[in-house]
């Protein structure tokens, strides 16, 4: 067999976990026109390089850091868009519900919903399931003045995950039926 027959034979097998790999990043849409309109925006976009620098300036000293420094060797990437106003109605509910139809194709499932009537609040978490593990997770939280997507793009260990819940930053989440304070 010729050299490019073996380079198009193996595209071919390696496609397949290339395409899978690229489906837990979603394709967000583009909000530029909202931050003009926002009293508050962030944008964070943390590839897998961005993550590894990071991983080498946290000590492993703590078991919170260290804890921390393993979910992160096993992320590929880190993606949130959050925007806040000060009036009602500021962004279209469209814009949300672009990112939500990604999240019915094949292999993602909902592991949380949140619905707050008294707040008008949604929170919904979902998971994408690879060959053995998660290797996604995405969070859209949306109310009348903000909303905020987050999305990781990797292998998620979600016990390793709650370790660090209440800690640099990490929300509690009430999975086990408690009230998280």
């Amino acid at each position: 067999m010729n050299a490019g027959k073996s380079i198009l034979y193996a595209a071919l097998l390696l496609a397949p976990l290339a395409c899978a790999a690229q489906t837990a990043r979603l394709a967000l849409p583009d909000l530029s026109r909202l931050e003009s309109e926002a009293t508050e925006m962030v944008d964070i976009s943390l590839d897998a390089s961005l993550l590894r620098l990071a991983g080498r300036f946290m000590g492993s000293a703590s078991a919170e850091e260290k804890a921390a420094k393993e979910i992160l060797s096993g992320i590929g990437g880190i993606y949130v868009k959050s925007f806040s106003f000060n009036s009602e109605n500021a962004y279209s509910k469209a814009d949300i519900d672009k990112v939500r139809r990604q999240l019915a194709a094949p292999g993602w499932s909902r592991l949380v919903t949140v619905r707050s009537h008294r707040e008008r609040q949604d929170v919904d978490v979902y998971m994408r399931m690879g060959a053995k593990d998660i290797d996604g997770m995405v969070i859209v939280a949306s109310a009348p003045r903000a909303f905020t997507i987050v999305n990781i793009v990797g292998s998620v260990d979600l016990e390793k995950l709650r370790q660090l819940e209440g800690k640099f930053g990490v929300p509690k989440l009430d999975l086990d039926g408690k009230r998280a304070d």
